[in-house]
């Protein structure tokens, strides 16, 4: 089953009832979450700008992929994000 479904430009994002998320569309616009895979447990949010999506888990930590200049990678952050 969907919970949700987000979409970039050119992709979009679903969540499935076991907190997993698919990925299709353009990979430059967030269709491949390959690279993030095994990070994307346990969703239960995912939102999205033009050309990225960022996942929050429900163990509160935060996963962004895509485009880089669209928010798709949160790596200089993560300190700031897990501090909340």
């Amino acid at each position: 089953n969907v919970q949700q479904v987000q979409g970039t430009s050119g992709a979009f994002a679903a969540i499935l009832a076991d907190g997993s998320v698919v990925t299709w569309g353009h990979p430059d616009f967030g269709g491949d979450s390959s690279a993030v895979k095994d990070r994307l447990k346990g969703v239960q949010q995912v939102h999205a700008s033009a050309r990225a999506f960022t996942a929050i888990s429900t163990d509160g930590s935060v996963v962004s992929w895509s485009n880089e200049e669209s928010g798709g990678d949160n790596s200089t952050v993560q300190d700031l994000i897990a501090a909340l």
